[in-house]
């Protein structure tokens, strides 16, 4: 099931500095971000393989997230706030603010076999 994970800040005069370090459960293998989002929804799929966890460096938006047993929506607006998606974890993102930047850290390189498009029966 997908959980919040609070990332460890240091903050000071000068700013913040969010570290991700011993947080994610796999080696990040890979490293995307979105960002200039209209209304559009991305996403809608789960994985045989990938765990992913997702930060909303700036702005916020919106992920649900449905693991076949348990549906829940979780709302991305800081950035030490990060999100890890389990493969099994048929998940949506929407609502993206206009200056939201998400960034997604996975487990697995791309592979088009990995994805699972069919949503759970409802």
């Amino acid at each position: 099931m997908a959980y919040l994970v609070d990332l460890k800040t240091f903050t000071d005069k000068r700013g913040h500095l969010t570290v991700i370090e011993k947080v994610v459960p796999f080696p990040i293998k890979r490293i995307f971000y979105i960002y200039g989002v209209d209304d559009s929804r991305r996403g809608g799929h789960r994985h045989h393989k990938t765990v992913q966890a997702a930060i909303c460096i700036k702005g916020s938006c919106t992920i649900d997230n449905n693991n076949g047993t348990k549906k829940e929506s979780f709302l991305l607006d800081r950035p030490d706030k990060c999100l890890v998606l389990e493969a099994k974890d048929w998940h949506v993102m929407h609502s993206f603010s206009t200056d939201a930047i998400l960034m997604v850290l996975a487990s697995e390189e791309f592979d088009e076999k990995d994805y699972i498009f069919e949503p759970y029966p409802a």
